[in-house]
């Protein structure tokens, strides 16, 4: 049932990612004007995150009508296959956000979708299909659902410590092509009434070159605690990615959270540049309205771009001499999870990562 009140007003708030898990959603890719070769060596990529997943929650995979019997035919354990049509696989964004309360409920907050800033500065067109995803993961969950027509906002851009603190990025929320018209003031009111959040921590920057999403936050900064996060960064003063990574370090050490704490933060290196070949960019069907993938571009890699499940963490690496201090970092910080390094360049490619691709639905 669509509801017409908010999630602050009813007592629900997001939780932590970190928090346990029900299940974890994710779309199959399949369009060649964004992923290569018609999509098979995205493909690949996505089922080794599906099955890693799988170890350790159930999956629900989304699939096109097209590609459901083929997806269906892969048997893979722990994994539901069930069909949503969609324009594209990212259902972090699409998706819904779940929000819950102390009484063991669940919602689901259906954010207005319009393939990352409409006609002004949009990705893809049409988005028609994606804006449809999360109420029906409303439906599958058995869930009431808040949505919010006059209000753009994609799940990657908002990452919460489940106690009352949100972390976005100026550049994602601020940007022309979501909620023009309306003022910082008047975007994070409705941040708060619609994850029951308290404070809202608006980082300046995203990844340098995160130009599908205008800078999401979950490429660029995830908390690992209440109080504590990892942030991206680049030692290299040269690299453009340097200054960005320092005004947001600066803004971090300058605020508290929700709960008057000083943040401590944890720096994770990012790759060295990664650049699309010749043969990836010839790969991929060139469209009138799509993002194009050009032989040169610059891709916005980074580690911070790690999916939480339960029990582990599913992290994006990509054969280079930074991958080993990621995965180091974050076994630090998470003693009691497994780190389940992925090679995600193919994800990466599509102008996201494994974080991206993935939605929980939390336990309640």
């Amino acid at each position: 049932m669509k509801l017409n009140s908010t999630p602050k007003q009813d007592g629900f708030y997001m939780p932590s990612e970190l928090s346990e898990h029900e299940c974890t959603y994710l779309l199959w890719p399949e369009r060649p004007d964004n992923w290569r070769g018609g999509a098979k060596p995205a493909q690949a990529a996505f089922k080794q995150v599906v099955e890693t997943i799988a170890k350790y929650e159930p999956v629900i995979l989304g699939v096109n009508q097209s590609q459901y019997s083929h997806v269906l035919g892969m048997n893979m354990k722990n994994v539901s296959v069930v069909e949503i049509s969609n324009n594209d696989s990212w259902i972090r964004d699409t998706g819904a956000t779940m929000v819950v309360n102390g009484k063991g409920e669940m919602r689901a907050v259906d954010w207005a979708f319009n393939g990352y800033g409409g006609l002004v500065d949009g990705i893809y067109f049409p988005w028609d299909l994606d804006d449809m995803i999360a109420s029906k993961m409303a439906n599958i969950e058995d869930v009431d659902r808040y949505r919010t027509d006059d209000f753009v906002l994609e799940g990657g851009s908002i990452h919460s410590d489940g106690e009352g603190t949100l972390l976005v990025t100026e550049e994602t929320l601020l940007s022309e092509g979501r909620n023009p018209g309306k003022s910082k003031e008047e975007i994070e009111k409705y941040l708060l009434d619609y994850t029951g959040a308290e404070k809202v921590l608006w980082i300046p920057y995203g990844v340098y070159k995160d130009e599908d999403t205008n800078g999401h936050v979950d490429n660029i900064c995830q908390f690992v605690a209440p109080g504590k996060v990892v942030l991206a960064w680049e030692d290299n003063q040269d690299d453009p990615q340097h200054e960005r990574s320092v005004k947001d370090l600066e803004y971090l050490e300058s605020v508290t959270d929700a709960k008057g704490r000083k943040l401590e933060i944890v720096k994770i290196h990012v790759p060295n540049v990664i650049t699309i070949t010749k043969e990836e960019s010839e790969g991929v069907d060139v469209v009138e309205g799509t993002f194009p993938r050009n032989e040169g571009d610059r891709l916005p890699a980074s580690y911070i771009n790690y999916y939480n499940c339960n029990g582990a963490i599913i992290l994006p690496v990509f054969n280079d001499p930074h991958d080993a201090d990621a995965v180091k970092t974050l076994q630090e910080l998470f003693p009691d999870r497994t780190i389940e390094p992925i090679y995600a360049r193919e994800i990466l490619l599509g102008g996201g990562n494994i974080h991206c691709i993935t939605q929980q639905v939390p336990k309640v």
